[in-house]
């Protein structure tokens, strides 16, 4: 229960830190750096980096970002089907 939380919390951080840094952008502001964005979805917050990419529209015509954010997610759930197999087999306890 408590890494659903803590998913929940870091996609809630994440899409906010897309509206933030773009609101930034807007008004020519200090900006978050791209690699901080990039850290928040490795964390565990792709989704709502790819939500906060398309409700603001920030970053989607940014290949890195178009194309990174769901290889990211796309290795999060291939790391948890890994582990989802393994608890299933008996190889590894969750």
């Amino acid at each position: 229960m408590a890494f659903v939380i803590y998913l929940i919390f870091i996609n809630l951080i994440t899409a906010f830190a897309f509206y933030w840094d773009k609101q930034k952008a807007i008004h020519g502001d200090w900006r978050i750096p791209e690699k901080v964005l990039f850290a928040l979805a490795w964390l565990g917050g792709a989704v709502g980096a790819y939500i906060g990419m398309q409700v603001f529209r920030h970053k989607t015509q940014k290949e890195k970002f178009k194309y990174g954010i769901p290889a990211i997610f796309g290795c999060h759930v291939l790391a948890a089907l890994a582990v989802l197999f393994l608890s299933l087999t008996g190889l590894a306890t969750i």
